[in-house]
């Protein structure tokens, strides 16, 4: 019974399995981060921020921003549908889900200012800095 080796055994073992468990680690999370969609964050001029997050896919009549306290709250639902049929082949590919994403505004944003715009699948959102509370539904232009 040699337990120097055993130990050596258990601990390669052990190693193992770890590196195991992150690398499946990662390819979870790099499949979850690859059904969300791109965000840029960005801070302009005269204290003005804007959020661009790319919503190819997705009709402006299905996209919500709503702002509860300092959380900003983005979601929208994708419905593409490409057919294709010939007198020989048929095919059809289908997108659809839902998209949600969160963001925690600083204090100083004025909610009542935040304004939306959305061009070729992406939307952009501008937020001034001041001081407001309370709930706000945003427009979208």
């Amino acid at each position: 019974m040699d337990i120097i080796k055993d130990i050596k055994t258990i601990s390669s073992d052990i190693k193992e399995g770890l590196k195991e468990g992150v690398e499946k680690t990662k390819t979870s999370l790099a499949n979850v981060a690859s059904h969300l969609p791109f965000i840029n964050l960005a801070k302009n001029k005269e204290n003005r921020h804007t959020i661009e997050i790319d919503l190819p896919g997705v009709e402006k009549k299905d996209i919500d921003i709503s702002i509860s306290g300092n959380t900003l709250t983005v979601s929208a639902e994708r419905k593409m549908k490409k057919e294709v049929k010939k007198e020989d082949y048929y095919h059809l590919s289908s997108y659809f889900g839902k998209i949600s994403r969160s963001f925690i505004l600083p204090d100083n944003i004025d909610k009542d200012s935040v304004d939306a715009e959305y061009k070729n699948g992406r939307l952009y959102i501008h937020l001034d800095e001041a001081s407001s509370k309370g709930q706000t539904r945003v427009a979208i232009k």
